[in-house]
Parts: C-alpha cells; sequence; structure tokens
C-alpha cells in the first residue's frame, strides 16, 4: 500500500490535502480502494453542501459492495471531480490523483483529528 507523507488520512480511509487556494480535496485513500475493488459509481456532496466532520456525506460503490464516504472536516463543498463522475475507476488507477470534492473548512486549523501516513499505515496494518 502506498501512503504519501504529504496527506493526512481519516479514520474512515479518506485522505486530504490543502490546496495553495485554502480549500482542501478529499478522496479515498489507496487501502480504500483496494478494498473496494473496482470502483463503477460515485456519488459525491454536492457542491454548496455543509459538510460534518465524520458524517455520511456520499457513496462510492464498486462491483463488490458499496461504502460512505464521511466527512472529513465540517465546511462546505465547492467543487466536485466531474471526471470521476463519468470515469470513477479513475479512483483504483490513481487514488491521491483522483480528489473526490473540494471543500472550505469551517476552521481549518481543526486538523488535530488526523492521522500521519505513520500512523494511518499502523491502522490499516493492525
Amino acid at each position: 500500500m502506498k501512503f504519501s507523507d504529504t496527506y493526512h488520512y481519516t479514520n474512515e480511509h479518506l485522505w486530504v490535502n490543502q490546496s495553495p487556494t485554502g480549500e482542501w480535496l478529499a478522496g479515498i485513500t489507496d487501502y480504500a480502494q483496494d478494498l473496494l475493488g473496482d470502483i463503477v459509481f460515485i456519488q459525491p456532496p454536492a457542491v454548496g453542501d455543509v459538510i460534518k466532520n465524520g458524517v455520511a456525506c456520499g457513496v462510492v460503490e464498486s462491483v463488490k459492495t458499496g461504502s460512505d464516504l464521511h466527512a472529513p472536516m465540517n465546511g462546505v463543498v465547492t467543487e466536485i471531480n466531474g471526471a470521476l463522475l463519468h470515469a470513477p475507476e479513475g479512483i483504483n488507477e490513481k487514488p491521491y490523483s483522483a480528489w473526490i470534492f473540494k471543500f472550505k473548512p469551517l476552521d481549518d486549523t481543526d486538523i488535530g483529528h488526523f492521522l500521519t501516513a505513520v500512523a494511518y499505515a499502523e491502522l490499516v496494518n493492525q
């Protein structure tokens, strides 16, 4: 499994990364996409949706199963990755490039609950 040292991770297997504009990108980890198998559909949150940390805000479906996307922080969705709506398999191919949605956090200093790459690796290797 690959874990980028420059990203933050959640217990719900999302990665997040702050963009230069202050917005955050969110996607699922390599570990999550591997567990799901071939991804065939995503239902991201809608632009303008208010998301709450830890609460389901979308769905990723594979040939095996479906899984909720849990919001990584409190915030407002500013953009979705439209390319993934038509080619969700991009998540399987490059999980750390295939962001699902961008959001503007309500408090961008509220990152204490995120896991480092080392901590996330420990979580998934238990």
